[in-house]
């Protein structure tokens, strides 16, 4: 992944600089609600990964993560 944690990806997708964005189902619906918007407008691809565990270890660092994108 080359973007991790939902201010890094909201960047990234604002300056249109990532073509698919993964988001955690576990993580506070109000902490990526406005990351799911900004990505239905732009008509970026959203990903669903089951848990911030497994996102995280998808993105390679070893923290929960509730978003991620390349």
């Amino acid at each position: 992944m080359k973007y991790v944690g939902v201010k890094q990806v909201i960047k990234a997708v604002e300056n249109d600089e990532v073509s698919t964005v993964y988001v955690g189902d576990d993580a506070e619906p109000h902490v990526i609600a406005p990351l799911l918007k900004l990505c239905e407008e732009k008509n970026i691809e959203v990903k669903h990964i089951v848990t911030m565990e497994a996102l995280g270890e998808m993105a390679k660092v070893d923290v929960k993560s509730a978003a991620a994108a390349e």
